[in-house]
Formats: C-alpha cells, sequence, structure tokens
C-alpha cells in the first residue's frame, strides 16, 4: 500500500463524523493550540469544541429536561384567576337583581388546584420511559466522544506519517544530490564519459524536488484536518509530538470473535441502541394507561366584588306622622312615629374580597368510554414504534459484527504487506548499494543507477505508510473494544 491508499482509507473513515462547517471561535480557543500540542491536548480540545460533540451534549441537555418534566407530572397544578370588567347601559344588578343604567365596575378572582391520584400509570410509566431516553443521550455523547477521540487519534497519525515521508523524500533528494554533483563536476573537468548520465540525474533529481514537494503538501493538508476536527482556527507553526504512538510494530493477538464480544459491552452505540427499546416498552405501557378510569381531586378558592354592592347605614331619626290616630276625648290625634333613616353605602373592595369568598373541594372520576379510538390507535403506534427500535437495535448489533469483521480483515492484510515491504525495502536496498557503488566507478551507466533508485525509493515510501496503515488498523480494532491507548 503506498501513500495515496493510506490517504484515501482515513479520509473515507473521517467522512463518517467530521464536522461539515467550523464556527467562528473566540481568541481564547484559539490561544489553547500553543506553539506545540501534544495528543492529550487535541483529544480535549476536540471534546469540547467538536460541532458534533457539543450537538449530542444538547441533545443530552434535552433529554434531561424532559426527565424532569415526566416526574413534574406527579405534582399538583395550581393557577390563579383574575378578571376585572366594566360594563354600561342597562345591565343587571347581581346584588339587588333589578335592572341599572349606570356604569357597573365588577371582578372574580380565584385559585384552584388539581392533582392527579390514579390514571393507569400513566405518569409512572412515562418516568420510566424518559429515565432510559436520557440514558442512551448519555450514551449518544460518549459515543461521540469515542468517535471524535479515534479521528484525533488518526489524524494526529496521518501528521506523523506524513512527516515521515517528507523526511523520506528529502532524504532520497540528498542522495541523488550527491551523485549529481559529483557528475557535474567531472562534467566540467571533462571526465565525464556519457553526458546522459548527467542529464538523466537532473531529471531525477528534479523528479525529487517535486516529490517533496507533494509530500510537503500532504503534511499541511493532514495538519488542516486535524485542525478541522477541532474545531478551532489553523495555526501553521505548531510542533507535534513524535513519540505521541508506541510506533513498533507486532503482530494484533485478538480474534474477531474476541473483538466483537468485547465490543457489545463497551460500544456506547449498542448499549443507546438497547436503553431506547426500553424507552419505548415503557411508551406502550403509559399508551395503555389510558384505557383505565382517571382519579383525581380538585379544589377552589373564589371572590369576587362589584361597586354596585351596598349596604344600609343608619343616619338619623326622623318623626313622621302615621296614618292612624287616637281619639281622646272624641278628638282624633295623629300617631307620630319615630322612623330610623338610612343611607346607602358601597361596600369596600376589601370587605367585599373576604366576605364573598367560597371555596370548593371534591374528587372527580372519569371513566373512558368511546373517544374517536384514540387510546387504541396511540398503543398501536407506540407498538409501531418499539418494534421499529427493536430492528434499529439488531441492525445495530449487525453493523457493528461486520464493521469489527472487515477492520480485522483490514489489519491483517496490513500486517501482511507491512512484512512483505521491509523484505522489498531490504532486498532493494542492498541491490541499490552495490548499484550505487558501480554507478560511482563508472562500471553502469544512469538507467541502471535510476531504476535501482526507484525501486528502492518506492520499497521505503511503501514501507514506510505500511507501518503507519498498520497501526491505524489497530488503533480502529481498539477503539471497537474500548482500550484507544497511545
Amino acid at each position: 500500500m503506498n501513500c495515496k491508499h493510506l490517504f484515501l482509507s482515513i479520509a473515507v473513515l473521517f467522512s463518517l463524523t467530521r464536522t461539515q462547517a467550523q464556527t467562528t471561535l473566540g481568541s481564547d480557543t484559539a490561544d489553547r493550540v500553543g506553539s506545540s500540542l501534544s495528543l492529550q491536548q487535541a483529544v480535549a480540545i476536540a471534546i469540547k469544541h467538536n460541532l458534533l460533540v457539543n450537538q449530542a451534549d444538547v441533545q443530552l441537555q434535552s433529554g434531561k429536561v424532559s426527565y424532569n418534566q415526566a416526574w413534574d407530572y406527579m405534582l399538583p397544578t395550581l393557577n390563579g384567576s383574575a378578571s376585572q370588567a366594566i360594563s354600561n347601559g342597562r345591565s343587571l344588578n347581581p346584588y339587588t337583581y333589578q335592572y341599572t343604567n349606570t356604569q357597573v365596575n365588577s371582578g372574580n378572582y380565584g385559585v384552584n388546584t388539581n392533582l392527579t391520584l390514579f390514571n393507569g400509570f400513566v405518569i409512572q410509566n412515562g418516568i420510566r420511559q424518559y429515565r432510559f431516553a436520557y440514558e442512551a443521550n448519555k450514551m449518544d455523547l460518549q459515543q461521540q466522544k469515542n468517535n471524535i477521540t479515534l479521528n484525533v487519534l488518526l489524524a494526529y497519525l496521518q501528521i506523523l506519517s506524513s512527516r515521515d515521508l517528507l523526511a523520506i523524500a528529502k532524504e532520497q533528494a540528498n542522495v541523488d544530490a550527491v551523485q549529481l554533483a559529483r557528475l557535474d563536476t567531472l562534467n566540467q573537468s571533462g571526465a565525464l564519459l556519457l553526458l546522459s548520465n548527467l542529464t538523466d540525474l537532473k531529471g531525477q533529481y528534479a523528479g525529487d524536488l517535486a516529490n517533496i514537494a507533494t509530500a510537503t503538501n500532504n503534511l499541511e493538508a493532514a495538519k488542516i484536518n486535524l485542525f478541522n476536527l477541532l474545531n478551532v482556527p489553523y495555526k501553521r507553526d505548531v510542533e507535534y509530538d513524535p513519540n505521541a504512538f508506541t510506533l513498533n510494530v507486532s503482530e494484533y493477538n485478538d480474534n474477531p470473535d474476541s473483538v466483537y464480544g468485547r465490543s457489545l459491552q463497551t460500544m456506547p452505540s449498542i448499549r443507546a441502541a438497547e436503553l431506547r427499546v426500553n424507552a419505548y416498552q415503557k411508551a406502550v405501557l403509559a399508551a395503555k394507561g389510558a384505557y383505565y378510569p382517571n382519579l383525581s381531586f380538585f379544589g377552589s378558592i373564589n371572590t369576587s366584588y362589584s361597586n354596585q354592592a351596598t349596604t344600609k347605614i343608619p343616619t338619623s331619626i326622623s318623626n313622621d306622622v302615621t296614618n292612624q290616630f287616637v281619639t281622646v276625648g272624641g278628638t282624633n290625634y295623629d300617631v307620630i312615629a319615630k322612623n330610623q333613616n338610612f343611607a346607602d353605602h358601597m361596600i369596600p373592595f376589601g370587605d367585599q374580597f373576604r366576605n364573598n369568598k367560597y371555596t370548593q373541594f371534591g374528587l372527580q372520576l372519569n371513566i373512558p368510554i368511546l373517544n374517536y379510538l384514540q387510546v387504541r390507535n396511540r398503543v398501536k403506534q407506540a407498538r409501531i414504534n418499539l418494534r421499529n427500535q427493536q430492528l434499529l437495535s439488531e441492525n445495530t448489533r449487525l453493523v457493528l459484527q461486520q464493521n469489527v469483521e472487515t477492520a480485522y480483515q483490514n489489519m491483517i492484510a496490513a500486517y501482511k504487506q507491512y512484512k512483505s515491504y521491509m523484505d522489498q525495502a531490504a532486498a532493494y536496498a542492498e541491490s541499490f548499494r552495490t548499484t550505487e557503488i558501480r554507478f560511482t566507478e563508472g562500471v553502469i551507466n544512469s538507467d541502471v543507477y535510476i531504476l535501482a533508485k526507484n525501486r528502492t525509493d518506492a520499497a521505503n515510501v511503501n514501507l514506510s505508510a505500511a507501518k503507519y496503515t498498520y497501526i491505524f488498523r489497530t488503533k480502529v480494532l481498539d477503539y471497537y473494544q474500548g482500550k484507544l491507548t497511545w
């Protein structure tokens, strides 16, 4: 496998979870990337600022709100009401029950409460449903953190690989530069037997410089890709830790069955799918609860006010002649009676507020009989949702098993390629060593030298790329087992 294939393999995996856009961040975030960037710092920055991780965290907060709301349905409702009205024209005085043509100011005020005592365990099952959903959101967040950790590891590994390939390209150019200088010296002294040897080396060296330019561009692209995952502004002059990974290649001991078995226990996506199945099971029970009667306690306190509410206030006492009389000695005398006079007085707001108070408490039982078959259809829909989630859970396991098998086979192939390239590089290196000696002594021409040199260079590039590809494949298997290390 050459360098180009390594770039393609890593790019395919990055495309699964990389962000599609970057947000504008403040200087505080940019300052977190200093003159050097370790792998641990890169992972921490990505977990804090990556868009997909932050979106998963927002979903977790939303799930927490829904879970808290499910608990809050256990509380009673308490509501206050107040109304104030002004009416003009002919209206009925609610206190005298007589019609009046004056302006009437009135108000009604109240507080009411309601507490569900039993509703078929709808609330209790709703609490369990949202608890499972909230736990699933936690697993989703952890999965995104694991994904971004793997991607940052691979991006960092790609930087180290690109840097090694650049060093190889420069070393290859230096070898040709030495030979080119030697031939140029011979040409200037008139001792060069074949001018084509010099021109061939010039063409070879020009190709070496082109390879250096390509390797430099690949290194910069790898750095930009890492910053894209971090979701922070790109900084060019950053040093990377060459010892971030243990680059010793050793055979991977685990088999695909053991890797898959551990991945079932460690992958958050598997646990999230199981939790959502549990949530939908509770949703079915909550929907069934609507078949049962609903018993609730209710109570209210109300009062009212009107400017037409009046009371009689005694004022003065008058001596009034009545229609009665008494006869004394044949003479009629009118009867004088003392009468208490009263005046209408409006009852103050505070007195009406206290005196007009009335309360009501009781129990209410609602028995569902026929409500457009809504309950039955909701139960059916809940069961459909449950079955869909069960299918998704089963498919999640299947996809995981297939991904593990694919990753394992890729690792095996990468290891075999690495071993083969080691033998190839060693063989071509020895061949080039003898060819270079013969070329220096003038025994062979430049075409033989260039052929041997190109084979050696390609073998060294393939060996370096194969080493990093194998490490990359082992990190993917570690990711599935939840034991990413560096």
